[in-house]
C-alpha cells in the first residue's frame, strides 16, 4: 500500500510482513512417441522450480514471495513495516510517525463506538527524526488480531519543513479480519454429574493447519480429563504426532468434566452451574505462523431434577437368570427445603422385579442431603434389560417422581463368575 500526497514532500508506504509460500512448477509432459516429441519433457527438466529427480510432482523447491495483501485471521499475528521516504532535495526535521487500529466490528457497535488500539508513536518522549534527501525510516509494528470484521490502519505523518512550518498528513488501509476455524460443541449430562463436551474444530481457512493444541480449560466447579490419547499415561494423540487438518476439514475432540469435591458437596450449585469452560486452540500454518483463539466460555443446559434426584452408585454389569442381585441407590434433596418422602416399586422393568417390601418411607432429608439404600432384584429375562419401576412421593406436596430408566444390566443364563473366584 503506497500513498503520497501532491502537497507534501514525504512519501509513506505500508508493506505487509508476511512468510513466502512454495513455489508451484508447472507439471506438463507427454510420452515421447507423441507430436510434441520430447519437447514439453525437456521443458520440464530445464525448469529451476522443478526438484531433481521429482520432474512430474509440480511442487517446487523454491520460495515465492507475496504477491497480495494476503488473507488475515483471527488469532494470528498482523505485522507490517511503515516506511517513510524523503522525496526532496531538502533536510527534513522533527519527522514522527503514528498509527492507530480502528476496529468497526460488531462488539464495537453494540458499545456505540470504535475500538482504537496505539500501534506506534502513542509515547510523547519518543525522540523525533531527521531525514536527509532520499533517506527513508522504516519502523515495524506486531499487533494480535483479536476482532473479526473490518479493521482500519490510520497511519499519521507529522514533520518541519524547511520554511520551518509544520505540515502532517494522515493515510488510511482498510482490511478484513476473517475467521479461521469453526468450532461446534455437544453436551451430555451424565447420571453421575460428569459433563462430556464433543468439540468439532473445523479449518475454514484457505490452507492446511498444524493443531499444535486443543485443551479445555475448565470453570472453576469441574476438572478435565482429554479422551483424545491413546492412553492415560501416554501424551500421544490419536491424530498421530503432527496433527495437519486440511481446509474444510475437521476434528472431532472429546473431554469428561467431573465434578470437583466441593462443587459435589452442594448438589443445588452443581445443578445451577452452566459454565463448562473455555476452548484454547493453537496452530501454525504451513509456512509456521502461529496462531491462538481461545473461546468464550461454553455453557450448556442444566440437567432438570426436580427437588430429588435419585442415583445408582452400584449395580453389576452381567448377572445370571434367577439368581438375584443387588443395587445401591442414593436419593438426594437438592431443593432448599427438607423432604419427606415415601419410596414405592412399580417393577423393577422389562426383564427383572423389585425383591423385598413394596414400599418405604425415606428418612427426612434436608437440603443438600442424601440416603444410600440397598435395594434387590430379581432377573426373569435375558438380554439387555432396563432397570425402572422406582416411585419418590413428596408427601407434604403430593408430588410423585418416576423413573423409569435408572441403569441396564445383562441377564445370561449362563454362570457368572464372582471376583476372586478362579
Amino acid at each position: 500500500m503506497d500513498s503520497k500526497d501532491k502537497d507534501h514532500i514525504l512519501s509513506l508506504k505500508v508493506m505487509r510482513l508476511t512468510r513466502p509460500s512454495l513455489f508451484t512448477g508447472l507439471s506438463v509432459g507427454c510420452d515421447a512417441r507423441d507430436l510434441p516429441g520430447d519437447h514439453l519433457n525437456a521443458e520440464t527438466r530445464a525448469d529451476i522450480a522443478v526438484p531433481p529427480g521429482l520432474h512430474n510432482t509440480g511442487v517446487g523447491h523454491l520460495l515465492l514471495l507475496p504477491q497480495s495483501f494476503g488473507n488475515i485471521y483471527l488469532g494470528e499475528t498482523f505485522s507490517c513495516c511503515l516506511c517513510v521516504h524523503n522525496d526532496s532535495n531538502e533536510i527534513i526535521r522533527d519527522v514522527a510517525i503514528k498509527a492507530v487500529l480502528q476496529m468497526s466490528n460488531q462488539r464495537a457497535v453494540l458499545q456505540m463506538s470504535n475500538q482504537r488500539v496505539p500501534l506506534l508513536g502513542d509515547d510523547e518522549d519518543e525522540p523525533l527524526h531527521q531525514l536527509q534527501p532520499s533517506d527513508t525510516i522504516n519502523e515495524v509494528i506486531q499487533h494480535e488480531v483479536k476482532d473479526i470484521g473490518t479493521h482500519i490502519l490510520v497511519c499519521a505523518v507529522s514533520y518541519q519543513a524547511s520554511s520551518g512550518e509544520q505540515q502532517n498528513f494522515r493515510k488510511f488501509f482498510k482490511f478484513q479480519v476473517m475467521k479461521p476455524l469453526d468450532v461446534k460443541t455437544k453436551f451430555y449430562n451424565a447420571e453421575c454429574d460428569e459433563v462430556y463436551l464433543e468439540a468439532g474444530v473445523q479449518n475454514i481457512t484457505s490452507g492446511p493447519l498444524c493443531l499444535e493444541k486443543v485443551e479445555l480449560e475448565p470453570s472453576p466447579y469441574f476438572t478435565v480429563v482429554s479422551m483424545n490419547k491413546i492412553s492415560t499415561d501416554s501424551n500421544s494423540l490419536v491424530f498421530g504426532g503432527i496433527n495437519t487438518i486440511n481446509t474444510h476439514d475437521t476434528r472431532q475432540y472429546l473431554y469428561c468434566l467431573k465434578p470437583r469435591p466441593e462443587a459435589r458437596a452442594s448438589p443445588a450449585t452443581l445443578r445451577h452451574a452452566t459454565a463448562i469452560g473455555k476452548l484454547d486452540i493453537v496452530w501454525r500454518t504451513n509456512m509456521g505462523d502461529r496462531g491462538r483463539l481461545q473461546t468464550s466460555q461454553l455453557q450448556r443446559m442444566a440437567p432438570q431434577y426436580g427437588d430429588v434426584r435419585v442415583t445408582v452408585e452400584r449395580i453389576p454389569s452381567v448377572v445370571q437368570l434367577e439368581r438375584q442381585f443387588e443395587v445401591l441407590l442414593t436419593i438426594t434433596n437438592i431443593c432448599e427445603r427438607s423432604l419427606d418422602l415415601h419410596l414405592a416399586f412399580l417393577g423393577g422393568g422389562g426383564g427383572s422385579e423389585w425383591s423385598g417390601v413394596s414400599s418405604q418411607t425415606v428418612p427426612t432429608l434436608s437440603p443438600g442431603q442424601y440416603t444410600s439404600l440397598t435395594l434387590s432384584l430379581l432377573p426373569l429375562h435375558t438380554g439387555l434389560q432396563t432397570i425402572a419401576g422406582v416411585r419418590l412421593t413428596d408427601t407434604f406436596l403430593k408430588r410423585t417422581y418416576d423413573y423409569e430408566n435408572l441403569a441396564q444390566v445383562f441377564i445370561t443364563r449362563d454362570k457368572v463368575r464372582e471376583k476372586g473366584e478362579v
